[in-house]
């Protein structure tokens, strides 16, 4: 069916928002040097980006919404990617104290899993408000099993939303791999990639740092 027919059944924001809200809860959770800027600047930045996104949504300004909800992925991911250098960096120096590194790591892999997830439900088929206008979900980036399924087990009108995309970036962070979902393109290979490589950069910091707590 046409992407410019009715919306059938509109997918909630509120578990992705929320999931927005716990990455700035995280980010503030990180000890002091592996953030930069001011401590609140990137969740005030998140906040100051969420409230227009979710208000071009309810209004109807679709495109507002999706470039909107791109950029909150870019700053994300920009924080993202410049704390786990940080930790990094702290690791090999010394700089953080065992707890305060095992405390970051732990934030900076949850962080990894929603941010990707983040990304899967905001670009996935051109993105949850495309998705809502089909009848059913026949193609995309990944190939969910409800699309292959017999027509029998399956909701009528099936789509994914946030929660199939947060156990996709989930099993991605921990299996290093889609599991049940195949991804058929490349820009969603790319993307696994990135987040499996960010996943095993964390997991080498705990390693590392629990060789150095058994070393004599």
């Amino acid at each position: 069916m046409s992407e410019i027919g009715e919306v059938f059944d509109p997918e909630p924001r509120w578990f992705p928002a929320i999931a927005i809200l716990v990455v700035s809860g995280l980010y503030i959770a990180l000890p002091r040097d592996l953030t930069f800027g001011p401590r609140h600047a990137i969740p005030l930045v998140v906040v100051v980006l969420l409230v227009p996104t979710l208000i071009a949504h309810w209004v109807g300004w679709h495109r507002v919404d999706f470039v909107l909800g791109i950029v909150l992925s870019i700053v994300l991911t920009i924080a993202l990617i410049v704390s786990l250098g940080l930790l990094i960096h702290a690791l090999l120096t010394g700089a953080e104290s065992g707890p305060e590194l095992l405390r970051a790591a732990a934030c900076l892999w949850l962080t990894n899993i929603l941010v990707f997830a983040l990304w899967y439900w905001r670009i996935d088929a051109g993105g949850p408000h495309a998705r809502d206008r089909r009848a059913q979900h026949t193609t995309g980036a990944f190939l969910f099993p409800q699309m292959v399924a017999p027509k029998t087990v399956v909701p009528a009108r099936w789509s994914p939303q946030f929660v199939d995309y947060l156990f996709l970036a989930f099993n991605t962070s921990t299996a290093f791999s889609p599991t049940d979902t195949p991804v058929l393109t490349r820009w969603g290979k790319i993307a696994m990639m990135i987040e499996s490589t960010i996943s095993l950069a964390v997991l080498v910091v705990l390693a590392a740092r629990a060789v150095n707590i058994l070393r004599p």
